[in-house]
């Protein structure tokens, strides 16, 4: 079996490693690590979770030993696709060339320009950056790209996801021909493959793994959940997310629940520390000391569970995650590969729950077809229990009334309209007399009158319009006084009406 002291590291890089406490390399270090220190681009392919970041920081910082840095311009370039993914690179950086006197620089955002400057301009032989803060720096005169040696793309599959390759590409050109290319991603989508047509130089390619595969020693199943109502969705899948965590019991040490939306991401968070879970949410819309803050709580085990959108899927290294949860059904299959690769990390036993609703089912084929295996179906602990109690009773009493009182509201203007077509009050069924107005109660009219007959033709003209105006109390030449809105017709309306006819 291959170990590290076979792959002919630096001996100050070798005893930083045993110190870490590696004896024995994965196989994309075992793959990368020789054509790398030759100077060959190499391409690796593999899993999330497979050591990765130890395959190139390990040659970069044998092969930096000699030579110094000039002020702006690095020897080195790492691009990683998010702050969370670079802060762990600089973190192996500096664990593995303790021993070394090599330099860094950190450049993510969230972070002062001021304090990156003063680092840039003492030289770096390691330049660690995001692709937006690395071109904001450039664009602000204070670094050049010409002395890269080495150039390292992590998580390049990431980067396209996130709409970075633009970026990337303008990197590239900046960066000198003869550089040493180190390409690192998880998957080979198409337009990953034309950029490594592009920029590398007949590399040495590692596939230790077959492409977006998750690793045997990860238990994987999915829930599929159907909600009592459209309306109560929401509420009843986070509780069934509480129901499968408490279903873990104390094998679920601490876990990683997924969200695909950053909103969801802070209500989940919220709901489960309203029901006395230790969690916290971690997403890009998050200030970055709030971010860093998190983190460290929860690789110190200061926190139980850490709910996070896909910002997180990469670039967490935290060996001893015994769980992930998906609350949501990632839209892209590759993402659940990276999701699910938090946990079982470093050959240990792990477990992915997933919940999945009606709409999402097509997605979940996908990422079938995607990892090759049907995903085993666990049982819902929540069947045929009765409504959730996501709310009080008072709550839930208190909007059962609402709504029926909306609607008496609503009938009741109808019916005031109704009634004032008809000139009745009443409900459905029966006819009550309204009230009299206190002219009425003066001129009441007769108790007992025959009905109208049917106006001639002559007289249907004569009506007056709907709403208008009866001339109360008033007289004019001719016509007897006229009261309330009945079917008298005040004189001055009939008048107009003749003079039009007349004319």
């Amino acid at each position: 079996m291959t170990q590290f002291s076979d792959l002919n590291l630096d001996p100050k890089v070798l005893k930083a490693v045993a110190e870490a406490g590696y004896e024995t390399p994965t196989p994309i270090q075992a793959g990368a690590i020789p054509p790398a220190l030759e100077g060959r681009d190499v391409l690796g392919i593999a899993q999330t979770g497979t050591g990765k970041t130890a395959s190139f920081v390990l040659p970069m910082i044998t092969l930096l030993a000699k030579g110094r840095a000039r002020a702006r311009m690095p020897r080195s370039l790492v691009l990683c696709p998010t702050r969370e993914l670079a802060a762990q690179v600089a973190e192996n950086f500096d664990a593995y060339a303790k021993y070394m006197k090599l330099t860094k620089a950190l450049l993510i955002g969230g972070v002062s320009f001021k304090e990156q400057d003063k680092l840039i301009d003492r030289g770096v032989d390691v330049l660690i950056a995001t692709p937006g803060r690395l071109l904001d720096h450039f664009e602000r005169g204070k670094l050049l790209l010409t002395g890269v040696q080495i150039m390292v793309v992590d998580e390049a599959d990431r980067m396209l996801d996130m709409g970075f390759i633009p970026d990337i590409e303008r990197i590239f050109s900046l960066t000198p021909f003869t550089r040493q290319t180190l390409f690192f991603s998880a998957t080979m989508a198409p337009e990953i493959e034309r950029i490594t047509n592009t920029f590398l130089s007949a590399p040495a390619r590692i596939e230790v793994a077959r492409q977006a595969t998750a690793a045997e020693n990860i238990e994987q199943m999915v829930v599929m959940f159907r909600p009592s109502r459209k309306d109560r969705a929401a509420s009843e899948k986070r509780r069934l997310l509480r129901a499968l965590i408490d279903a873990e019991g104390e094998k679920c040490t601490n876990a990683i629940i997924f969200c695909n939306r950053k909103t969801d991401v802070d209500i989940v968070a919220k709901s489960l520390k309203k029901h006395g879970y230790d969690a916290a949410p971690i997403h890009g819309d998050l200030d970055q000391s709030q971010r860093t803050r998190t983190l460290e709580d929860f690789r110190e085990g200061n926190l139980r569970f850490l709910v996070a959108s896909d910002v997180a899927a990469r670039g967490l290294d935290v060996p001893s995650v015994s769980h992930v949860f998906n609350f949501d059904v990632p839209s892209h299959a590759e993402d659940y590969v990276h999701r699910i690769g938090r946990t079982g990390r470093a050959g240990r036993e792990g477990k992915a729950i997933m919940i999945c609703e009606p709409r999402d089912e097509k997605n979940l084929d996908a990422i079938e077809r995607l990892i090759g295996k049907e995903i085993p179906r666990g049982e819902n602990p929540l069947a045929g229990e009765a409504e959730p109690p996501e709310a009080p009773a008072e709550a839930r009493e208190e909007r059962k009334e609402e709504k029926p009182r909306r609607r008496r509201s609503r009938s009741g203007r109808g019916r005031r309209r109704d009634e004032a077509k008809t000139g009745t009050v009443g409900t459905a069924g029966e006819e009550k007399p309204r009230k009299a107005g206190p002219a009425e109660a003066e001129h009441p009219p007769a108790a007992e009158a025959e009905p109208a007959e049917a106006p001639k033709e002559d007289e249907k003209d004569a009506r007056p319009a709907r709403g208008g105006r009866s001339g109360k109390g008033r007289k004019s030449k001719g016509d007897d006084k006229v009261v309330g809105m009945g079917d008298h017709l005040p004189g001055f309306i009939a008048k107009s009406f003749d003079e039009r006819r007349a004319g």
